[in-house]
């Protein structure tokens, strides 16, 4: 898939990250390849929904995609993820993150995978409740060791159901927008986390959402910058906006 443009915001407040030399480096290369990057700085901080409406704000195409700036993906990742998502018409398709020093880590008690048989739609998914506990799934490296014993590959995908995503997650820009996008950020405290599984909670409520493997998304597995996760968005304020 060729046809992108990247934006980037840096909330960083003791330096630009920006000027960085690895983020120069990867800016030139993408220019190289005939891609627009929009890089900005964004501060003051108002925590991450914040800063995800900041960067749906400037999105111009039909799909957004919210991807962690600790991530390392295959190069048939998001071409995956568009193809998913214009199939099934739904509001958003993720590719669950891998941690690899988790390889050796089998966990089959995690690793239970509910396939979509037929067209995604919408579910109303809830703390507390069975589904729920389908986020254990994106532990680890699980989803890795399910691909790898089903023999899931990019020319034969699978889409299965979830709870929400974390990292890497394909939306349908005007989906994502009429619930609101992440414009609850007003109703949170600076310090909140689980704004993305709010989104993917309303959106998956009137649109329908899904997993599909195999992921290609490998996790740095660098420490977090959220580091009070006490304010969690989706236990603060609800699935129905």
């Amino acid at each position: 898939l060729r046809d992108f443009g990247v934006v980037i915001s840096d909330q960083t407040e003791a330096y630009s990250a920006l000027d960085a030399g690895e983020v120069q480096a990867a800016v030139r290369v993408l220019q190289m390849h005939g891609h627009e990057v929009h890089p900005h700085r964004h501060l003051p901080r108002r925590g991450m929904a914040e800063q995800r409406q900041f960067l749906l704000d400037r999105a111009t195409a039909p799909y957004v995609l919210f991807l962690d700036d600790d991530l390392i993906l295959e190069p048939w990742v998001v071409e995956l993820l568009v193809n998913t998502i214009q199939s099934e018409n739904c509001g958003f398709v993720g590719s669950g993150i891998i941690g690899l020093s988790f390889r050796d880590d089998v966990r089959p008690h995690q690793q239970v995978l509910e396939l979509w048989e037929g067209p995604v739609q919408p579910e109303v998914v809830k703390s507390g409740t069975p589904q729920w506990e389908r986020y254990k799934l994106h532990n680890a490296a699980n989803v890795y060791h399910v691909q790898q014993r089903l023999n899931i590959t990019p020319d034969r995908p699978q889409k299965y159901r979830v709870a929400w995503i974390g990292g890497c997650v394909l939306y349908d820009t005007a989906k994502l927008r009429s619930v609101g996008g992440f414009s609850f950020w007003r109703d949170l405290p600076t310090d909140h986390c689980g704004e993305d599984v709010l989104a993917q909670l309303r959106v998956m409520a009137h649109y329908g959402g899904c997993g599909v493997l195999p992921s290609g998304v490998y996790h740095q597995e660098l420490p977090t910058t959220i580091h009070d996760r006490s304010q969690d968005a989706p236990q603060l304020l609800p699935i129905g906006g």
